[in-house]
């Protein structure tokens, strides 16, 4: 090979290192903002229950049986931590096999 292929060679393999890089943060925020998006439903169902019936729920079964609410329980932990009935849960969502933040 030449001085000319390799330089090639190098700009090729940077420009894939740079695609698998970008896909990767893609990816990432991807996933952010879908465990986001439970965090609000479970926030946003626990409200709707406080609306109705002037009280937060003591648990997210209670939501997932009268409010409807649904996510992929095998892809996400959820801490659900209800205080009192009259003060709103702390709410975590994690993704399974994510690092905790």
């Amino acid at each position: 090979m030449s001085g000319r292929d390799w330089g090639k060679l190098a700009v090729i393999l940077l420009v894939l290192v740079a695609a698998v890089a970008l896909v990767a943060h893609i990816q990432g925020r991807r996933d952010t903002e879908e465990t986001e998006l439970v965090r609000a439903a479970i926030r946003d169902a626990a409200l709707t229950c406080y609306a109705v019936e002037g009280a937060y729920p003591d648990d997210v079964a209670y939501l997932r049986e009268h409010y409807r609410l649904a996510y992929n329980e095998d892809k996400y932990f959820i801490t659900y931590d209800a205080f009192s009935s009259n003060i709103m849960p702390d709410i975590w969502v994690t993704e399974k096999g994510a690092e905790a933040p």
